[in-house]
């Protein structure tokens, strides 16, 4: 592979005191890999604990208690958390690795404001009234607010949804019915001078999302707002808006952390991943620290077992998956010889509070071993589609096997799952999804358990014990 990994570097900032300790201890320190039998999934999943996810996940709240509430790629808090992850794999005998890449990503140069200028003057309340989306353009427009088929479940969609849009005025969309993007780009083709994209009012889906564009290419600024603040807009009469926002989209250098367990033989290598960033608007633990927290344990106790499976196991810590998938898709995209990859298992939010247990649909053997890994155990299981939505995508488009577990993030629970499941049906999976309230205790620890056992016994059986 040409794979750009280095050890940690000035360059990203990032502490290295105490790694002089580390490197100094010699290979022999090192857990031995001699083995009176082999170490079975059971047993690994049996050393997945749940006070061990825990443990990570209290450390990684800290980590964006002390960095603004956030663990976003390029912040402090993400590289603050590459270091956990990295000096956690060091301490448990891997040589882990960084893969150094460059990603823009959104920073307020200035607080960013938005106010109603007229008929009642207000300044609305960052948070609980708007966000500003990630890779939103700069601007100060003072314009009056034009909804845009602002009832409609493809709102901002279409070229033809603009029609007789009065040039300069901020555009009013709706979410849903394609990106935010997509949205973003028409309204500026049309002459927009800012864009709103009010939240679809739905269970969890009432306050503000934090989204990203996708691309930064957006010239004009994109704020996310509530759905009572777009309902109100959309149904009353016209206002006029100011808009405040001062963003840096620049290139920033990030790095994903790679460990991997030797196996005996050079047949393939089983990856198990999660993304290691949150959104800016939040501490992201189960979006998504509840992953990295699954990874990271399997990890460290596949190591404490000395565990020596048939093929190599590759844990994978990405960074910017909430940038548009960027760290995974530079590793990918790394690679020589994308056969050497012969499964890929993504872990991306798995301990959603309202809980669907979800495997994703997918090919055999993948699909089948979590499937039958959960019904020896009596816990029904749903498969679910998520097309290009996280980290096993780059992968996917080279006809590399992929599979994960989900639980579900701001869509309503269904009845179905109700009854398979418990919980709350109309209710969203994660009424916290990309929001600053997605912190430990929005975590369920039983579903979250559940679901690392599974991905850590998964990963062994099908790098062959």
């Amino acid at each position: 592979m040409k794979l750009l990994l280095v050890v940690l570097a000035a360059a990203l900032g990032l502490a290295v005191a105490g790694l002089a300790a580390w490197s100094a201890r010699s290979d022999g320190d090192a857990p031995t890999a001699t083995r009176a039998a082999a170490v079975k999934p059971a047993q690994v999943a049996r050393a997945v604990t749940t006070s061990g996810l825990i443990h990570h996940l209290r450390e990684l709240e800290a980590i964006a208690d002390e960095s603004g509430d956030t663990r976003a790629a390029g912040s402090g808090g993400y590289d603050r958390s590459v270091e956990y992850v990295f000096a956690t794999l060091r301490a448990a005998g891997y040589d882990p690795k960084l893969q150094r890449f460059s990603v823009r990503a959104s920073r307020e140069v200035r607080p960013t404001t938005l106010e109603r200028v007229a008929p009642e003057p207000e300044r609305l309340q960052r948070g609980r009234d708007f966000v500003l989306l990630e890779y939103s353009g700069s601007g100060r427009v003072t314009a009056p607010v034009a909804p845009v088929d602002a009832a409609g479940t493809t709102s901002g969609c279409e070229d033809t949804d603009f029609a007789g849009f009065p040039d300069g005025a901020i555009a009013l969309m709706r979410r849903g019915g394609c990106f935010f993007a997509v949205k973003a780009e028409n309204a500026e083709a049309a002459g927009a001078a800012a864009a709103l994209v009010y939240n679809e009012g739905g269970p969890g889906r009432e306050s503000p999302i934090s989204a990203t564009l996708v691309r930064p290419a957006i010239g004009i600024p994109v704020l996310g707002l509530s759905n009572d603040l777009g309902e109100e807009l959309a149904a009353g009469t016209s206002a006029t808006f100011r808009v405040n926002a001062d963003v840096d989209n620049s290139a920033l250098p990030t790095a994903n952390v790679i460990a991997e367990l030797p196996g005996r033989a050079d047949d393939g290598v089983v990856l198990l991943g999660a993304h290691l960033d949150s959104v800016a608007a939040g501490p992201g633990i189960n979006d998504n620290g509840s992953g990295v927290a699954a990874v990271l344990e399997a990890a460290v106790q596949l190591r404490r077992l000395r565990a020596r499976p048939e093929r190599s196991i590759r844990f994978a810590f990405w960074a910017a998956e909430e940038l548009g998938l960027k760290g995974s898709r530079a590793y990918a995209e790394s690679l020589d010889d994308p056969d050497e990859i012969s499964a890929v298992l993504n872990l991306d939010m798995i301990g959603s509070p309202n809980y669907a247990r979800l495997v994703y649909e997918g090919e055999d053997p993948i699909e089948g071993a979590f499937r039958n890994w959960f019904e020896a155990r009596e816990l029904p299981v749903e498969t679910v589609a998520l097309a290009g939505r996280s980290d096993h995508a780059p992968f996917a488009d080279l006809g590399i096997p992929t599979g994960g577990l989900f639980t579900g993030a701001d869509e309503p629970k269904t009845v179905p799952e109700e009854q398979l499941f418990g919980g709350e049906a109309g209710e969203a999976h994660d009424a916290c999804y990309h929001q600053a309230c997605d912190g430990l205790a929005n975590v369920d620890r039983a579903v979250l358990s559940q679901m690392a056992d599974a991905a850590a016994a998964v990963a062994l059986e099908l790098a062959g014990p």
